[in-house]
């Protein structure tokens, strides 16, 4: 029996591409159909999960004995790890994009000659002379073989040759890219060149059978370490790209979520109408949620904006030496405190209030008609766009001239 300190070379790498299909599942099954690289990272994670999971010695021994061929296992292990070569390539070759139709027709022609190559490995497995079982030093064992021979060099051959193009269009790709489709090729760039270092290992075993000398050690002990270590870097590679830019925008969701906070708290109790949503909501529509409450929240406010009160605050906030968009922000902070207590106070309305969202959105007018920020020497930030949200919660919660505002008033 094989001892288990050898599947952990198999194991592991199946388990995080187990994991990271696991984990695009989902996206798969919902952009199967309309999206190519949705298809491609599918196909890839798929098969190099099958090829570490049939390559461990003890499904080798399993696929023999239940089909009653020795050694029927090592064409079926090799086919997935030349279709899983071919779909490597493929996926690059959907992340350059370019001209549809010179894509498909290069695609058409990558599968074509890897489904040649698979066509090759059953057929020269059909010729060849196998009968002793050989779980973990295949290659080295029939490396004089005929037939076998060519069977090894066939898929050792394809899969150098997928390495190294797929190797070297990324490196060339690397000077076009940034962010995280940069940092996942880096990854690939790493895996690929290790899956390099595999083939030589093998080859330099099956070359020194040729020539009377036994290295069957590189095969047989080296090559899988560096396999399961390609494994984890194309698989880094290929799921970094969608994995780092999700986590990006559900970290600054988060974050805006957590800093819009006080805004919430400084409206709370007005009635907006907005409906609260279950804890298992989505981030992304509990900060729609948010950021529609504080909407509705100054709309609530209108009449209660006081332009005089936003054109102390500013210049105030100018007088501590703020910078112009932060002093902005913090005026609108003002003129929302004071708009919130005089709504609830029952103080009448604001004669002249600002229409609109109010001082928040930078609308005040001051003398001649002009901007209230425009008046002061202050551009208006978001006056295209909106309101900055997020500046104006974080001056309700950190600004001087805010807590004075409140004690004033």
């Amino acid at each position: 029996m094989t001892s288990d300190k050898y599947y952990i070379p198999y194991l592991i790498p199946a388990a995080i591409l187990t994991l990271a299909l696991a984990i695009r599942l989902p996206v798969i099954m919902r952009f199967w159909r309309i999206d190519p690289n949705v298809r491609s990272l599918g196909g890839l994670l798929l098969l190099g999960s099958a090829v570490f999971y049939f390559g461990r010695p003890k499904t080798l021994a399993l696929l023999n004995s239940s089909t009653g061929v020795s050694n029927f296992a090592a064409p079926l292990v090799y086919s997935l790890l030349t279709l899983f070569c071919a779909s490597c390539l493929v996926m690059v070759i959907h992340w350059r994009g370019g001209d549809p139709r010179r894509v498909r027709r290069t695609i058409w022609t990558i599968w074509s000659v890897y489904a040649s190559v698979v066509a090759g490995l059953w057929v020269t497995f059909a010729f060849a002379d196998v009968p002793v079982e050989r779980l973990r030093d295949l290659d080295t064992y029939y490396a004089n073989t005929p037939w076998m021979r060519e069977h090894i060099l066939l898929y050792l051959g394809a899969h150098t040759a997928a390495c190294l193009i797929t190797a070297t269009v990324i490196r060339s790709w690397l000077r076009e890219v940034t962010g995280w489709l940069r940092a996942g090729l880096v990854f690939l760039v790493f895996g690929f060149v290790l899956n390099l270092a595999y083939d030589a290992v093998k080859l330099i075993a099956v070359v020194a059978r040729w020539t009377g000398h036994d290295l069957d050690w590189l095969s047989t002990y080296v090559a899988p370490p560096i396999a399961s270590v390609c494994a984890l870097f194309v698989a880094v590679g290929f799921i970094l790209p969608h994995a780092g830019q999700a986590a990006q925008v559900l970290w600054t969701d988060y974050r805006q979520y957590r800093s819009l906070a006080p805004f919430v708290r400084e409206l709370d109790g007005l009635d907006t109408g907005s409906l609260r949503l279950p804890r298992r909501t989505p981030l992304s529509r509990r900060l729609v949620q948010r950021r529609t409450l504080i909407s509705d929240g100054l709309l609530r406010l209108q009449p209660y904006m006081d332009p005089g009160v936003r054109g102390r605050a500013l210049a105030e906030a100018l007088a501590r030496d703020e910078a112009p968009d932060r002093a902005a922000a913090t005026a609108d902070a003002v003129a929302v405190v004071v708009a919130v207590r005089s709504l609830r106070r029952g103080v009448p309305p604001v004669a002249g209030a600002v229409a609109g969202p109010g001082a928040v959105d930078g609308a005040g007018a001051g003398p001649g008609g002009v901007p209230a920020r425009e008046a002061a020497g202050v551009p208006v930030p978001g006056s295209a766009g909106g309101p900055d949200l997020v500046a104006v919660a974080r001056a309700l919660r950190r600004s001087a001239v805010v807590g004075s505002f409140r004690e004033r008033s």
